[in-house]
């Protein structure tokens, strides 16, 4: 692969490899899990048993008699341990909520006492020892149940940006149109599951407090404890370089942080905490229940006329956590009407959060396998009926898309998959080992997010080049696409650049997540890199001998900084950032609409007998914009198409209406795609710059990989059998 148009490398080789491979394999990379400070203690949650209610008593007898306990601490003082907000509300937190505040237990598995002890054995040991006694009160767990109260969403949650999308009059155009489809379509609850489970570890050093976590958003936590604990920010210190699997659910301040911080100031000792993966389950955020009504009304030819799509979202008593169903669905197709209603329902449980594709994903399911019925009703074939309702601007607002490509996306995926060759007939096509054939097609799309990014280059004597920038490091490939992006820049090997992201040290760290890591610190580093040629009075493109450069200036070092925002945004979003808060920009902008596409190809084979539903192969097409670091983008959509299938067939957080909770919370109970489960994908990128978007001409990548793949796979599953599924994970049941 050659880079002709990148600065400083025509026809060159472009070095593709993960920067960080080598550390990550041996062992070297450091995780927040894999901290162990001299003279730690450790921490471990004893947590309720019951589905709602009031503490009357706890007995921490037990548990204090265990060897080696040092502290069992079943209540906080106000002034020793603050509220912090809801990170949707204007606050730093996973959820409002904080335990150990008063008696009050709003869901099953919600702490009631932290134990400290010199081992984890014995910490864990002694949390299990800890028995309450409770005032029960009657719950509600799911959506459908006797208690759980629904909300309108824009009634709730006053702002514009979660305001009900309406175009036209979706009802009116959807009663008069020749061809009708209605269906409900039900997403379950699920959990992420990172390799590293939520993990922390607090030290203090005098005043000052030092944070080890498993974050994607270092400032938060900054910020929120110093809110819990009335300190300044800037006696705190949070680092997190790695972190061993995010997804979203690391979003925020964890419950945990400002216990643990206290406990280690009571004791003047480090303490450390891991989450084991049942308390994950219950302890971090989840993505909630939803239930999906749609509506498509179109002519003879399947060209939409009106689009209606309603949905019930989960969430908890304590906190709102907005739903952006419709963003997406309203932004697919070019449909002249378009209701979208999105309706709260206030469940006990903690308060529900990001995962993979949050919203976007189940909303493709529900849109997309939709859009699979009207192919069918009205005889086209599901790609082309797709391109017959292509947009050609955003059909919310009228402007113009900064790129779109989805149309490019559809028509590549199909030569590649072969679709010329499917029979359009249910149950018609069958494999030579007698499995029944299906095979489906999905779009999908996801928002594309900016946030204001501060990136510090420093260019030494000896020619290396540090970088310290905005922005976390998950396994998605941020620092790889600022080593190469800086490599590429200045033609200098990409060992001798060195990035830091995740830690409050070397930048301002802004929530990382939305698909907005990459394209919000590229674009800081970029101008970082033009301030550095400045600085170094060398040109402003080509090779630099940096070295060389460095030393005319008869320094030691040159250091520049450069801060960039999203289109449209203020010195006040900066501003923001300083205050550890969100700060976003888009999808929409001033002057135009951005999302990410992409286009999914699925085969399914059915076995006759048992009627396991096996994918052997997938083709994913996406438009992303330039594509930053091949190997890293190729592995994110490989590893969200694995998610996807995950999401169609194995993954669902089953609740226990009875005493509240959840019940499959280990590895063993939530089955996750397996080697046997994940086959063939082939992945394709449009790779055309979106220049409009930001000046590094990239959009995510991360989260629309998997926008789409459960609808692909429930849509193959109709081609094989002649079922419609409208409800995940798709079981055997569902195809006997």
């Amino acid at each position: 692969m050659t880079v002709a148009d990148a600065p400083g490398t025509a026809g060159r080789p472009l070095d593709t490899r993960r920067v960080d491979a080598r550390e990550k394999v041996t062992g070297h990379a450091r995780y927040a899990a894999d901290r162990v400070p001299e003279d730690v203690a450790y921490g471990a949650w004893a947590t309720a048993r019951t589905g709602k209610g009031r503490v009357v008593r706890v007995d921490t007898s037990a548990a204090e008699a265990v060897p080696g306990v040092r502290l069992v601490i079943t209540r906080f003082g106000p002034d020793e341990l603050r509220d912090v907000g809801f990170l949707m509300a204007g606050g730093h937190a996973v959820q409002s909520l904080q335990p150990l505040r008063d008696d009050r237990v709003a869901y099953r598995g919600q702490p009631i006492a932290l134990v400290v002890a010199d081992g984890l054995v014995a910490a864990t040991e002694a949390a299990q020892l800890v028995t309450a006694e409770y005032r029960e009160e009657p719950f509600a767990v799911e959506i459908d149940a006797e208690g759980a109260d629904t909300v309108l969403q824009e009634q709730a949650i006053p702002l514009p940006f979660l305001a009900d999308v309406k175009v036209g009059d979706a009802d009116a155009a959807f009663a008069a149109s020749p061809v009708r489809i209605t269906g409900a379509y039900e997403h379950p609850a699920q959990h992420a599951m990172p390799m590293e489970p939520n993990a922390s570890v607090a030290h203090w050093e005098g005043d000052r407090l030092i944070i080890d976590d498993t974050t994607q958003n270092a400032n938060a936590v900054r910020f929120g404890l110093a809110t819990q604990l009335g300190i300044d920010p800037a006696d705190i210190e949070v680092r997190s370089p790695y972190v061993g699997g995010g997804f979203g659910q690391k979003n925020a301040m964890h419950l945990h942080l400002g216990p643990i911080a206290v406990a280690a100031r009571r004791l003047g000792r480090p303490v450390k905490m891991v989450l084991p993966r049942p308390q994950v389950f219950h302890l971090g955020a989840f993505r909630p229940r939803t239930v999906h009504q749609v509506r498509l009304g179109a002519n003879e030819n399947g060209e939409l006329l009106a689009a209606i799509h309603e949905v019930d979202q989960q969430t908890s008593r304590h906190d709102l956590f907005p739903s952006e169903i419709t963003t997406v669905s309203s932004r697919l197709y070019a449909a002249p009407a378009f209701r979208g209603e999105q309706r709260l329902v206030r469940t006990d449980v903690q308060t529900p959060g990001f995962m993979r594709s949050p919203h976007e994903s189940p909303s493709m399911f529900a849109f997309e396998s939709a859009m699979d019925e009207l192919a069918y009703a009205t005889g086209r074939d599901p790609v082309e009926l797709r391109l017959a309702n292509d947009a050609a601007a955003d059909p919310v607002t009228g402007l113009p898309f900064s790129g779109r490509h989805l149309a490019e996306c559809l028509r590549r995926g199909a030569a590649r998959f072969g679709w010329d060759a499917r029979d359009p007939e249910p149950g018609s096509m069958t494999a030579e080992d007698g499995s029944t054939l299906g095979w489906g097609v999905a779009a999908g799309c996801y928002p594309g997010g900016m946030v204001p990014v501060v990136a510090h280059l420093s260019a030494a004597a000896d020619g290396t080049v540090g970088v310290g920038v905005g922005g976390h490091e998950f396994g998605q490939g941020l620092r790889s696409a600022v080593a190469l992006l800086v490599a590429r820049d200045l033609g200098v090997p990409v060992d001798t650049v060195t990035v830091r992201a995740g830690d409050t040290r070397v930048a301002p760290q802004h929530l990382t997540a939305g698909s907005w890591g990459t394209a919000s610190a590229l674009p800081a580093v970029q101008a970082a890199l033009g301030e550095l040629r400045t600085a170094l009075d060398v040109p402003g493109t080509g090779d630099v001998d940096v070295a060389a450069a460095v030393r005319a200036t008869h320094k030691a070092a040159v250091t520049v900084e450069a801060t960039t925002l999203a289109p449209g945004q203020s010195r006040d979003d900066l501003a923001q950032l300083d205050k550890g808060v969100l700060a976003i920009g888009g999808p929409v902008y001033p002057e135009f609409v951005t999302f990410s596409w992409v286009a999914h190809f699925v085969e399914v084979r059915i076995e006759p007998a048992t009627r396991r539903i096996r994918v052997p192969r997938v083709v994913s097409v996406v438009d992303c914009g330039r594509v930053a670091s091949p190997v890293t983008a190729t592995s994110q959509v490989r590893g969200g198409v694995v998610w996807g299938i995950g999401q169609a067939l194995r993954e669902e957080s089953e609740v226990d209406p009875r005493f509240g909770g959840f019940l499959n919370t280990t590895l063993e109970d939530y089955p996750v795609p397996v080697n046997l489960d994940v086959q063939q994908i082939d992945v394709d990128f449009i790779d055309e710059p979106d220049l409009r978007f930001n000046p590094a001409g990239v959009k995510g990548a991360g989260e629309v990989c998997m926008v789409g793949v459960a609808a692909a796979i429930a849509n193959a599953v109709h081609h094989a059998t002649g079922r419609r599924i409208r409800r995940l994970p798709i079981r055997l049941e569902h195809v006997l």
